[in-house]
């Protein structure tokens, strides 16, 4: 397709959600005694249950302080979060929740606002949608009288909500409602599927004339058709206990024609004045949320602004350049620096841009010691750097020792007004000591595991460092100090789950502990500012007594020669390859491989791990092996049909010796196993180009309905991701991201060329603030030029946008399968 036609099938339409739990407050107390909750909180994607933090214990007020980062896979009403107390013996209960509509999630961008905790009622919990077709047909009576008869053929539903973990048996009660009636049918229950398919029709007589009998057991008059409507209701089937309504919808009849209407509709609430009033006392919750939806274009559509973007570096000064300016323009930096620095270093220009930009900002940098301490351009897009190389490198020097800290945690409070009587003082700090001098140990010794890009990075910076203070000779190890130890070991120490080396915000007193142990790491890392005469300036008392224990000289030359090392260019990704790269790992439903002595085949939870060598389950975590697949057997990495197995979630890996099947607990991680698995077999020579998207059940596939289990797959694989197992980057959608940051500040970019052109008129002193003083503008003439070609190309993507939209609106139309219809709610 040539980029000027604008077509839309091409277009992928791809959902992320970002944010934190931070923390609740005035949670309901237990009426007994023991008035204190163990308490934890999920985010939910309708019903589905998509992330748990960790459980807070003895609190009406939990501190979660859990961040979270996932792809939305599919489509959904609500994103709920649910306060849970947990319970040993019984199901946890659920103490309220925050239910937020998908088309409201953007007004809460950049905030973090405290929510008030609403009930859960089992009316309000619905998801899913049902295909109906309906008609209104005239029949003559045999007195010769004309009556209206109302067809409602109910065809299927999608997506309905896991019960209990487990495939629901929905049903569907079909009513026609009105002031004096209430016709209700009932559908068969169909078993274990959350995709129903019912195909059943019901009649109803909706009119009569009004010279019908009056012996009828209901009377309507023709005007009556205005009040009557139609209710379909989802009930799942519960055999021995109550029954369980997963969602209604209303049409009025009064909107039917005589023709035959066909839609789908999404299932809403029961609208029966459950919104207690008690409602503000269960507490609330502080969230922050961040949504954002992105509608990639195919690629040639982005070459003008990725080129744009791509020749920054080459711009003299940097500060006219088209990324320079994008940081400037855009008030949110946190948006703006992830994708800039994801697509520079996607197409290998991240260094040379961070170059530039620091020199940039060394030239205002008027002290030695404050060099590199601010939150610049250059800091930011070198933190978001580190966290996207660093991980691994994270992993391999921290995860251990990290890992020996928080789940045995020893006593290390050395502040005295802190501790309590039983306290021993000495034994905590030696605790802390020894923790100190094993991480401390850990990250000097780590240096051949540094990623080279890094390496490259704090190389240049040394380098400009000493040309900008020729006459200071420790600012070319602080410069790389203040980012390898301040704003990249250190804080990964104090916040190890926000890096993937713990699964949870670690507790009161494990975070306690790891500030103290980041404080030491930051200061042992500041090579050279061990002298007494700095041991004064410390803030607490405590530490600087502490720190007395640190003042041999084997920390600094340590330190030193670990700065030498990482700032040399020599490569060192041969050595950290050397090793299997951890990818993923997790705990999963497998369905066994009938390799036991009975044959049986079943599903068993197994703790499954992916390492860019190998995938393995184990029967728990820390246990050796039960099953291997080496990474070059995969051949194909697919979702499985529901049908299959009749359970939602499932994928499968297609190897050398026979197919596994595994099951997901949620949608998000299907989505993540299934990425990880295609990106680091992508390269697979014998990968496959067709697949069974079903299994192979009582002796025939049940995609095709072949009889031989050798049969080649019925349909084409799937496209795989990038095969760069370590960084995976998707250039266009972060080209889209950067033309969304531009189209929504062009009114800051016409006022930036404004100020172009009157700094280019007038060369005279500027007298009071005005409105470029906040950009920095070096050149004018560069930057208008610049801010010419970045408006013309906005407003050309722009177009093409807009021509996809109406493509869109036009194809998908109100009341398709992609477009369902939001019922009437009554």
């Amino acid at each position: 397709m040539a980029a000027g036609e604008g077509g839309g099938e091409d277009v992928r339409v791809l959902q992320t959600l970002r944010g934190k739990i931070c923390e609740a407050k005035n949670l309901v107390p237990y009426s007994g005694p023991n008035k204190m909750r163990d308490c934890f909180c999920t985010i939910n994607l309708d019903q589905e249950e998509v992330f748990r933090t960790q459980v807070v214990e003895k609190s009406l007020s939990p501190f979660f302080g859990e961040e979270f980062y996932f792809e939305i896979p599919r489509t959904f009403q609500f994103l709920s979060f649910y306060i849970y107390d947990k319970s040993v013996l019984q199901r946890d209960l659920r103490i309220g929740k925050v239910a937020i509509k998908k088309e409201d999630l953007s007004r809460y961008a950049g905030k973090e606002p405290w929510f008030i905790l609403q009930p859960v009622d089992s009316n309000s919990e619905v998801q899913g949608k049902v295909h109906l077709e309906l008609k209104l047909n005239e029949l003559i009576t045999d007195n010769g009288s004309v009556c209206q008869q109302l067809v409602v053929n109910l065809k299927e539903c999608h997506g309905l909500p896991l019960i209990n973990g487990q495939n629901c048996d929905p049903y569907a009660t079909v009513s026609v409602v009105g002031p004096s009636r209430n016709d209700q049918k009932k559908t068969k229950v169909k078993k274990k599927t959350s995709n129903p398919q019912f195909n059943e029709t019901f009649y109803f007589e909706v009119t009569r004339s009004s010279s019908y009998t009056k012996k009828s057991q209901f009377q309507v008059e023709e005007e009556d058709i205005e009040k009557l409507e139609v209710r379909v209701d989802l009930w799942n089937n519960g055999n021995l206990v109550q029954d369980l309504f997963l969602g209604e919808i209303k049409i009025p009849v009064k909107t039917l024609g005589s023709d035959s209407f066909q839609a789908w509709y999404l299932l809403q609430p029961r609208d029966n004045g459950n919104k207690s009033s008690k409602s503000d006392d269960l507490g609330s919750l502080r969230l922050n949320i961040c949504y954002s939806e992105d509608r990639v274009l195919p690629s040639e559509y982005y070459a003008p602004l990725r080129n744009l973007l791509l020749k920054s570096t080459e711009v003299e000064p940097i500060s006219a350049s088209t990324a320079y300016i994008l940081a400037e323009v855009c008030r949110d930096k946190y948006d703006t620096i992830i994708p800039l620095v994801r697509l520079l270093l996607h197409h290998h220009k991240l260094v040379q841009f961070i170059t530039a930009v620091a020199k940039l900002e060394l030239k205002d940098t008027q002290e030695a010691n404050t060099i590199f301490r601010g939150n610049s351009l250059a800091t930011r897009c070198l933190d978001e750097m580190m966290k996207i190389v660093g991980k691994h490198y994270l992993k391999v020097t921290l995860k251990p020792v990290l890992d020996e800290i928080c789940e045995n945690p020893k006593p290390c409070e050395i502040d005295l007004l802190k501790l309590k009587e039983a306290d021993n003082a000495e034994i905590h700090k030696e605790n802390l000591r020894n923790y100190v001098d094993k991480v401390f140990s850990t990250i000097v010794q780590s240096s051949i595991s540094c990623p080279t890009l890094m390496c490259d990075v704090f190389c240049s910076l040394r380098s400009l460092a000493a040309e900008r203070f020729p006459n200071d000779p420790h600012v070319q190890y602080s410069a790389v100090s203040s980012f390898v130890f301040l704003r990249f070991f250190a804080v990964a120490v104090v916040s190890p789950h926000t890096f993937h080396l713990r699964p949870h915000h670690p507790d009161v007193q494990t975070s306690r502990t790891l500030t103290l142990i980041s404080k030491a790491i930051q200061t042992l890392g500041s090579w050279g500012s061990l002298s007494k005469s700095k041991l004064s300036s410390f803030k607490e008392s405590f530490m600087c007594d502490f720190f007395k224990m640190f003042q041999e000289e084997e920390y600094t030359e340590a330190v030193k020669k670990f700065l030498d090392e990482v700032s040399s260019t020599e490569s060192k990704e041969p050595n950290v390859m050397s090793e299997p790269v951890h990818l993923k790992e997790g705990e999963m439903y497998k369905r066994a491989q009938g390799r036991t002595r009975i044959g049986k085949k079943n599903f068993k939870k197994r703790w499954f791990s992916l390492t860019s060598r190998e995938l393995t389950y184990h029967k728990q975590q820390d246990k050796e092996p039960i099953y291997s697949i080496p990474v070059r057997n995969i051949l194909a990495v697919e979702k499985l049909d529901e049908s299959s197995f009749n359970k939602k979630n499932m994928f499968q890996v297609i190897h050398a010796e026979k197919t596994l099947y595994v099951q997901a607990n949620n949608c998000v991680e299907a989505s993540e196993w299934i990425e990880a698995l295609c990106r680091v077999s992508r390269c697979n020579q014998r990968r496959l180009s067709v697949y069974h998207p079903s299994a192979f059940l009582n002796g025939n596939w049940l995609c095709c309905k072949a009889t031989s289990e050798n049969t080649v797959g019925c349909t084409p694989c799937t496209a795989g991701a990038p095969a760069d197992i370590q960084i995976e980057i998707d250039g266009d959608r972060e080209t889209e991201r950067i033309f969304s940051l531009f189209a929504i500040n062009m009114p800051k970019l016409q006022k930036m060329q404004e100020a172009c052109g009157s700094i280019a008129v007038y060369q005279g002193p500027r007298k009071e603030p005005d409105d470029y003083s906040h950009f920095t503008i070096e050149d004018s003439v560069a930057t208008f030029q610049t801010l010419q070609q970045i408006i013309a190309i906005v407003e050309k993507l722009s177009e093409h946008h807009d021509r996809y939209q109406k493509k869109r609106s036009s194809s998908a139309k109100y009341g398709s399968e992609e477009n369902p219809i939001v019922g009437k709610i009554s």
